[in-house]
């Protein structure tokens, strides 16, 4: 029997009649029912939120350090079984769950470091006359209640880089988990009841955006966090009145394999790139160019080996692919390939859908003018395009609404540095994949790839407040 799931309200666990009933992606299989919140229930937890932060803003930060690292600690306790729960909840390939938990243990342990660095600095005010020996302390302070709402593709380590650096900061959160995968972020909620960090400092609860509602009008919610599609992050800043937003949204990554580029090393990075998480990452390859003088080489070696790639069963340690999140999913992806191929693109591998599950595809023979290169597949879907010049292969990845990051395999200093300049993009990544990502980065986007920068450290910036006290020093007495 399917296990039932209580919310996370402000340090209670709480149940609901209504029921959120998540299933497997992969063969249909109920994963659980989960309490839905109702708009009361999140107005609740705001106003629990804005209680407990009079205790959380004074936390010291060794204490701050200290709960960091207990829930690091719990989910590496945990690791496997938070990895079979993830592959059941997404459909994500057993491998792929284990990477994301093995992440999200890493980015609480850098919060633990980062609490103890959220510090300031003191700067010399004497910079023009009349303000001698005046110096300014700058500090940063917690901003208090933020609101978190994550996405399903990564249902841990995104959910961890919304509340790491919360309770690092010395905020309090209220957290948003997607419907489709909210289990995850329960589990987690299990690990930080157990710390002896402040009831009513994280509440999580799963809920449609309608009753979510409150986390935008309440005027004591001070900073909202959002990742996933551009769609909806533009609504919420738009909807969300005076409060600070935080927006890491959709993307279309390009790469550019250069003649001098490794192509064993290359075409070997780019299948993790392309269809790692079955290519359901904001950052996934979606467009390959090539130089036209290895175009034809690299095809072989990356046919070769897409053609080894197990897809199939998530719970199997030998897959590489799973499901995607859903069977619609599935199908929007194949009418982008459809509607390619209708328009003289061809299928060099793939273009096949069983259920929720999509063989890895590549097209070629691409117009720019197709949905399949201006929009996000979040799909095992790429296209492979050969080039001449690296300045134009620039530009072509520029030509996209999206700007997240972009990736080039070569070893010419002077068009590592061009492409860094004129790439317009949050990242770019040399001699391999921009999919890649370390936890502790800046990471975000420019265009309509979002607002602001994730990253524990980076995050933190953006959860607290800086203020200056200016100092007077001189000694106005009467001698």
């Amino acid at each position: 029997m399917a296990k039932n799931y209580r919310m996370y309200l402000g340090g209670r666990w709480v149940d609901r009649r209504d029921k959120i009933t998540v299933k497997s992606p992969y063969d249909g299989e109920v994963a659980g029912r989960v309490a839905s919140a109702s708009k009361d229930d999140y107005a609740e937890a705001v106003r629990i939120a804005h209680e407990t932060f009079q205790i959380t803003r004074n936390l010291p930060s060794y204490q701050r350090e200290r709960t960091c690292l207990a829930i690091a600690a719990m989910i590496e306790k945990n690791h496997e079984e938070l990895a079979v729960a993830m592959s059941r909840e997404l459909g994500k390939s057993l491998r792929d769950s284990r990477a994301e938990v093995t992440r999200s243990i890493g980015v609480f342990r850098v919060a633990g470091e980062e609490a103890k660095r959220a510090g300031g600095e003191i700067i010399d005010l004497d910079w023009s006359p009349g303000s001698e020996e005046r110096m300014g302390l700058v500090r940063r302070f917690p901003r208090g209640v933020i609101a978190g709402i994550s996405p399903f593709n990564f249902p841990l380590n995104l959910v961890a880089h919304k509340i790491a650096p919360a309770i690092a900061s010395g905020n309090t959160i209220v957290l948003k988990p997607a419907s489709s995968t909210p289990i995850m972020a329960l589990k987690l909620a299990e690990i930080i009841d157990r710390t002896d960090h402040p009831k009513g400092a994280v509440s999580i609860l799963p809920g449609s955006a309608e009753d979510a509602s409150p986390l935008l009008e309440d005027p004591r919610v001070k900073l909202i966090t959002f990742t996933g599609s551009s769609e909806v992050g533009w609504w919420i800043k738009e909807n969300s009145g005076k409060k600070e937003v935080v927006l890491e949204l959709g993307g279309n990554a390009g790469v550019a394999v250069a003649d001098d580029a490794d192509l064993e090393f290359a075409t070997t990075r780019l299948l993790a790139g392309a269809f790692a998480v079955a290519g359901q990452s904001c950052i996934s390859v979606q467009r390959i160019y090539v130089h036209e003088k290895v175009y034809n080489r690299f095809l072989r070696l990356f046919k070769a080996k897409i053609k080894k790639l197990k897809v199939g069963n998530p719970l199997n340690p030998a897959t590489d692919i799973g499901a995607m999140v859903s069977c619609e999913a599935a199908r929007d992806a194949m009418a982008l390939v459809d509607e390619a191929v209708a328009g003289g693109a061809k299928i060099l591998l793939g273009g096949r859908v069983r259920g929720a599950v999509m063989q890895p595809t590549i097209l070629t023979g691409v117009k720019r003018s197709m949905k399949v290169c201006r929009e996000e597949a979040f799909a095992p879907l790429a296209i492979v395009e050969p080039y001449r010049s690296f300045r134009k292969v620039v530009d072509e990845i520029n030509n996209s609404v999206y700007g997240l990051q972009a990736g080039f395999f070569t070893n010419r200093l002077k068009d590592v540095f061009y492409a860094f300049k004129n790439v317009e993009c949050g990242g770019v990544v040399i001699n391999d994949i921009p999919t890649y990502r370390a936890d502790h980065q800046p990471y975000g986007g420019m265009k309509d790839s979002g607002l602001g920068r994730e990253g524990v450290r980076y995050s933190i910036e953006d959860m607290t407040e800086v203020k200056i006290l200016s100092m007077n020093l001189k000694d106005y007495r009467k001698k």
